[in-house]
């Protein structure tokens, strides 16, 4: 391929300490090194997107920048036998879209170790309604399996369930026959988190107890919790002897205050959800599940699709959490 190619992009630029954002073009040849290039067709919006959009160096370190953390393409030139030109394929995680051009442009360039071939039963668009929010929802679904969670133990609590981890969390749980009690803000998403599959829906003050005790009543068989603070630090209190809590976000706070107690009284379990470097082994397992039997039947109620030049606007919504489950970026038509 021609590598001044050009294609659009979304760049952001720091200019005089300010992050600016546009659509602009970028050359094949901009791309780092890498042993595939894929001509990205669908990326997905997440809220560290967001905050490599915004200039967060927490996340992205230098700038100009095409963000993007997921991307679900075609193979257009492979210099590794593993993956021939024309194969369907995804990338989520790793440093795609932090430090490396993401998926926010139309093509990007990465180590044949970060690629997955789309899986039979996904098709591009639904690997990009995963995105690695789907992916991280399904690896918390996993852990919480391997640590004794079956459809007996009892309701599992979704926080944040409006959110994109928690939405698909939400449908895949219900997939795969749980009884999920979904815990929101947002009291008018009562129907949307119904016709996912939740059983109980429940106020956020509900799960966010402020009274200062060790323990408190035993409620969740197991519990996905993406907003991390008080309300995670609830749930830990409030989960049963031997059963699991997932962590897998920060949208309410990084910082968890909480006792030993629910750990040496009630053998509580505080599972750790990494979905940026799970072995590929794993990586591949889940893929797998999200394709079969934990696809749910209602992918479509759970996304927005937007153009690249429509994206600007979505990346302000989900930092103001006003962004109802997924949105998905059609890129290369």
């Amino acid at each position: 391929m021609n590598d001044s190619k050009k294609f659009k992009a979304m760049i952001v630029k720091e200019i005089d300490g300010k992050f600016i954002r546009e659509i602009g073009e970028k050359s094949i040849d901009e791309l780092p090194a890498g042993d595939v290039l894929i001509s990205v067709k669908y990326s997905s919006l997440n809220f560290k997107d967001a905050l490599s959009a915004t200039g967060n160096k927490g996340v992205t370190r230098k700038y100009p920048h095409t963000p993007g953390i997921d991307a679900a393409g075609i193979i257009e030139e492979s210099s590794v036998k593993e993956f021939q030109n024309g194969d369907e394929v995804v990338v989520t995680g790793f440093d795609l879209g932090m430090n490396t051009s993401g998926g926010f442009g139309g093509y990007i360039r990465v180590p044949k170790d970060w690629v997955v071939k789309l899986p039979k039963g996904l098709t591009p668009k639904e690997s990009m309604i995963y995105g690695t929010a789907g992916f991280t929802a399904g690896l918390a679904l996993d852990k919480l399996k391997l640590n004794g969670l079956t459809q007996s133990t009892g309701e599992v609590l979704v926080t944040g369930a409006t959110g994109g981890v928690g939405s698909l969390a939400v449908a895949i749980l219900s997939k795969a026959g749980y009884n999920v009690a979904a815990a929101t803000g947002k009291a008018e998403k009562e129907n949307f988190l119904k016709s996912l599959g939740a059983k109980t829906i429940l106020k956020r003050e509900e799960v966010d107890n402020s009274a200062n005790k060790a323990l408190l009543d035993t409620k969740w068989g197991g519990v996905i919790d993406t907003v991390g603070g008080n309300i995670l630090a609830t749930a830990i209190k409030s989960t049963k002897y031997n059963c699991g809590v997932a962590a897998c976000g920060l949208t309410q706070s990084p910082i968890l205050n909480s006792t030993v107690y629910p750990f040496i009284l009630r053998g509580v379990n505080l599972l750790g959800i990494d979905s940026a470097h799970c072995d590929m082994n794993l990586r591949l397992k889940i893929w797998n599940k999200l394709a079969n039997e934990w696809k749910p039947d209602n992918l479509d109620l759970i996304y927005q699709e937007c153009s690249l030049e429509e994206l600007n606007g979505k990346i302000d919504l989900i930092l103001q959490g006003k962004i109802t489950g997924r949105v998905v970026v059609k890129l290369n038509y």
